[in-house]
């Protein structure tokens, strides 16, 4: 018998992550590429502190399946509401998916950090994971909810002991939030 080499499973698509331009940290996009590779995605990983411009460039130019913004600075809200317009701008990225997590502002308020959230899908986010984790956004992509579809609590279950899915309309994280 002769022993084959295991077969990779076919590429889920191209997803392209970026912290916001104010955003130093590069963990957490270590993490998610992680993650998103072994979940079977190819990822281009831009890295921390890039420019609006250049991220628009980039998903332009290489017209992924999901774009990933990730921030842990407390920035990533002010960030956020002026890029998903910038991308929202461009038609090849109009219906492309684009979500934003992690430490996105320094509020302690759930009112306001729903608020800030709800701004943030508004400004053309499909999801928004408001203090959550790099897993949520495995689950949310397990789920096989379209971008733009609620999400309810029957997702399937995940080792992750972490908050569920947001899409459009609903946000994770939160607290008091599934």
């Amino acid at each position: 018998m002769v022993n084959e080499p295991a077969r990779l499973p076919a590429p889920r698509g191209t997803v392209i992550i970026s912290s916001v331009a104010s955003d130093a940290h590069t963990w957490n996009l270590v993490l998610l590429q992680l993650l998103l590779e072994e979940m079977g995605y190819h990822v281009i990983n831009l890295g921390p502190c890039v420019p609006d411009a250049l991220l628009v460039e980039e998903c332009v130019l290489r017209r992924p399946t999901m774009v990933v913004i990730s921030s842990i600075n407390g920035h990533g809200y002010a960030d956020g509401l002026r890029l998903a317009p910038r991308l929202r701008a461009r038609p090849e990225l109009a219906a492309t998916p684009i979500v934003i997590g992690g430490k996105l502002g320094v509020v302690e308020d759930a009112v306001e950090r729903d608020r800030q959230s709800a701004a943030l899908l508004e400004a053309g986010f499909d999801a928004v994971f408001a203090d959550a984790h790099a897993t949520d956004l495995c689950r949310y992509l397990r789920s096989g909810v379209p971008a733009g579809q609620p999400v309810g609590p029957s997702v399937e279950p995940s080792v992750e002991p972490f908050a569920g899915p947001a899409v459009r309309r609903t946000v994770a994280g939160a607290p008091g939030r599934p």
